[in-house]
């Protein structure tokens, strides 16, 4: 039997789930967030799962609500066997939850009950996690709380940083869609419920998320790096300017400072004093600036001996 499926999904981590789908099941219909301006020019830019969707000629539909009805009625008409979601951004109501006749099955990026929410990815390294996974659920009305039919687990190496995680995070949620996905809407698994007693938080991630503290010991400040690198970026202020520290790795400095204050900057090598240790950093982008390694940030005099980075930063 033919399974009849609708993709819900938006962000590039989503496309290889809707690959996945389409190479399993009969898709009838993409959900995607609409166009949005983005870039310099605020330009319109469609998201990566309708591109995607496009190349494969599915039908794509971008409701601005998904709680006016317009979208329950869309769904029930395509009379589809499961909805699957990945990182779609918006939470669905009831009525949208039972249209298909499996519900919707959500593939959520981390090992629930665990990180429950939106940017688990960033909060599994943020927090110093060592491993993280994929979960298939069923959906229910909550934020994430719905039975869970399987996970995979994956590691998270110390050098790993947000991006890269996402894109591994990507490719293990697209291998279970033929494997435990199929298996799910066939009735061969069982859900089971999740012990909430044991979830944890991953709320979006906000501009404090992002900044530095330098008084927090070296190892916390690189997962700050890690969790936000490439994109959105950490940030420190550096003469008033922010520095989005892109690269860094746990220093080696014996000398003591101030934390933010920079220890050492020569031979291509800058450390920056943290709470506890220091930091080395590879690399950083200045504003309306280009990813700068640590000889050009030098040469550049972006960064200076002495120099205390923060919203304390003064020159030394």
């Amino acid at each position: 039997m033919t399974i009849r499926s609708v993709f819900f999904g938006t962000p590039a981590f989503a496309v290889p789930a809707l690959r996945a789908l389409h190479a399993a099941t009969q898709i009838v219909g993409v959900v995607c967030q609409p166009d949005r301006r983005a870039g310099r020019g605020m330009n319109w830019s469609a998201p990566p799962v309708k591109q995607a969707a496009l190349e494969l000629d599915l039908p794509v539909h971008q409701p601005e609500r998904v709680r006016s009805g317009e979208l329950e009625n869309w769904l029930g008409a395509l009379q589809a066997d499961v909805a699957l979601v990945a990182a779609y951004g918006r939470i669905l109501p009831r009525g949208v939850l039972d249209a298909p006749r499996r519900g919707c099955m959500n593939l959520h990026a981390s090992l629930l009950p665990e990180y429950r929410g939106a940017a688990p990815i960033q909060w599994a390294i943020l927090q110093g996690k060592t491993v993280t996974g994929i979960s298939l659920m069923q959906m229910d009305e909550g934020m994430d709380t719905g039975a869970v039919y399987a996970t995979r687990q994956l590691a998270i190496p110390p050098t790993m940083n947000g991006g890269e995680l996402t894109e591994a995070l990507a490719a293990l949620a697209a291998a279970m869609v033929g494997e435990e996905m199929l298996a799910a809407v066939e009735g061969r698994l069982v859900a089971t419920a999740q012990d909430s007693s044991r979830a944890s938080s991953a709320p979006p991630i906000r501009r404090e998320h992002l900044a530095i503290d330098w008084t927090e010991p070296s190892a916390r400040v690189l997962c700050r790096v890690r969790a936000f690198a490439p994109s959105p970026g950490a940030f420190t202020l550096s003469g008033g300017r922010r520095l989005k520290v892109l690269e860094a790795r746990l220093g080696s400095s014996t000398e003591g400072g101030p934390p933010g204050q920079v220890l050492a900057a020569g031979h291509a090598q800058i450390e920056i004093a943290c709470g506890s240790g220091s930091l080395e950093l590879l690399r950083a982008q200045s504003e309306n600036g280009k990813p700068l390694g640590a000889r050009d940030l030098l040469n550049g005099r972006l960064l200076l001996p002495g120099q205390r980075l923060g919203p304390e930063g003064t020159e030394g």
